[in-house]
């Protein structure tokens, strides 16, 4: 079977023989497979009635361990998301009392984010379905093709600066 990448390298041999064009093939396939993993992603938030950014942060929040908490500067190294996004962001969370802002007993000079009850109880009911719908879309690959999957793409990442956060 093939797929649309194959077409366009199949048109490149015919145009360009001595050019190996397949390192193009793996970035098309790669951006092809996150359009449509995407698309996946916004379909189940929007009928969670949420943004997939808003999983974003109440998830961040949720995995750091109680009490939930981070500073803002902490939010946005583990999002990848700039700090004005990240204020907007927490400001439209903080409307929908997902999660609140104060300022840090310990350093007044501080702000921390934390989940309320409410954002909490959210991202626990949310994130079940979002892993069965990740499961779901890599479904058609073996538990040894995922590891490898996993283990190929963990590589390229690295090798691309994306390192762990903390």
């Amino acid at each position: 079977m093939s797929d649309a990448v194959d077409s366009f390298l199949a048109q490149w041999q015919l145009e360009r023989p001595e050019m190996d064009a397949s390192p193009m093939g793996i970035v098309g396939r790669l951006s092809r497979t996150s359009r449509l993993v995407e698309r996946e992603i916004r379909e189940y938030f929007a009928g969670e009635d949420m943004e997939p950014w808003e999983f974003d942060v109440l998830a961040t929040l949720r995995r750091s361990g109680p009490p939930y908490t981070l500073t803002p500067k902490d939010l946005v190294a583990r999002t990848m998301v700039g700090s004005a996004a990240m204020t907007n962001r927490v400001d439209r969370l903080v409307a929908k009392d997902l999660v609140s802002r104060e300022t840090d007993p310990s350093n007044r000079r501080s702000i921390l984010i934390s989940l309320t009850e409410h954002g909490h109880d959210l991202v626990e009911r949310v994130v079940d379905g979002h892993v069965a719908n990740a499961a779901r879309v890599v479904a058609d690959l073996d538990p040894g093709e995922r590891i490898e999957l996993d283990r190929l793409l963990r590589k390229l990442l690295i090798s691309l600066g994306d390192t762990g956060a903390e």
